[in-house]
């Protein structure tokens, strides 16, 4: 399978988006310079509002939302997959700048309002915002503030249900139409992939996921969690330690073995020395792996791999898999 250029890559997702939006309200806006449509003004014929049922309860959004501010990534990743480019979003403490696997273009419009489990409530009032998208894990408690300000959608949590987050958001969003066009051109891309690791014979390679912490230590990853599921989909085999029904867990930098793999895919959150990065990648124990020893250890982005949690990072995540397997 060819590899996507990334710019090539987000414009036909554009161009889904905007099939199936036009088919769905009769209607569309004109695309962005990156092919997606822009959010900024309302069809000919504003859409009543509608009433979805979120894990905060049933909340009734506008039809066609055209402030949206999103306070975690993978709301972010929705909205921008969707073709909605929200006024307002809030991003992990440690980040300073919009996920780059999106190009400056489509994020240059976007205020920061603070740190994501800690947004600041005055910045993303002055936006005036018409729809509010979260998880109770983030913004639970602050739900009786920020549902006076606008409507606020929330998911019960984030990671291993993505997907079903994905329905939800573009049920707020009022773009379920290209959701469905998503999710195909997804299910599609990950069985390219699969296909291509087969004919390669690199299906049964086992691809170990860790990640650096600051402030939260060494953490493999399971199946039940953003990246995993992705593996899941591109059906690539797990370390026997990471084999397993749950998201992550921290391990010490003595049972570092237990990251150990045929592929080694690695990433930090914060600051390499901070985070134990520069400590652990020269150990004796993290020298030792095979993966390292092979060559087969790679360092990915922190807020593509395990940030993105969202249909366009997932995308991006099967191609970059494919590279490093070398299928």
């Amino acid at each position: 399978m060819p590899r996507i250029a990334r710019r090539t890559f987000l414009a036909g997702l554009g161009g889904a988006a905007l099939t199936a939006c036009t088919s769905s309200s009769g209607g569309s806006q004109p695309p962005t310079p990156d092919g997606f449509e822009a959010s900024g003004s309302p069809s000919p014929t504003p859409l009543p509002p509608v009433t979805v049922n979120a894990a905060n309860g049933p909340v009734l959004v506008p039809g066609e939302p055209q402030r949206v501010v999103v306070l975690d990534t993978d709301v972010l990743d929705s909205a921008l997959t969707l073709g909605v480019t929200p006024v307002g979003a809030a991003l992990p403490a440690a980040d300073t700048r919009f996920p780059n696997y999106w190009p400056a273009s489509r994020t240059a419009g976007i205020r920061l309002v603070g740190p994501a489990g800690a947004p600041d409530l005055d910045a993303v009032r002055a936006l005036r915002p018409d729809l509010i998208l979260s998880n109770q894990g983030r913004d639970g408690d602050r739900y009786e503030q920020l549902r006076g300000i606008a409507p606020t959608v929330l998911t019960q949590t984030t990671g291993a249900p993505w997907k079903a987050n994905f329905q939800l958001h573009a049920q707020a969003l009022g773009r379920v139409a290209a959701a469905g066009a998503f999710v195909a051109a997804y299910q599609k891309h990950a069985g390219q992939v699969v296909q291509a690791l087969s004919a390669a014979k690199l299906s049964g390679h086992r691809v170990s996921l860790v990640r650096f912490v600051e402030g939260g230590g060494i953490r493999l990853f399971g199946r039940q969690s953003f990246p995993g599921i992705v593996l899941t989909d591109a059906e690539v085999g797990r370390p026997d330690a990471q084999n397993v029904d749950q998201s992550d867990f921290e391990v010490p930098l003595d049972q570092i073995a237990k990251a150990d793999g045929d592929l080694l895919l690695y990433a930090t959150y914060g600051d390499p020395a901070k985070a134990g990065t520069d400590a652990a990648l020269a150990s004796p124990g993290w020298q030792a792996l095979g993966a390292v020893k092979a060559h087969r250890a790679f360092p990915v982005d922190d807020q593509l791999w395990f940030q993105g949690i969202g249909y366009t990072a997932a995308n991006f995540m099967l191609d970059e898999l494919q590279r490093f397997l070398g299928a």
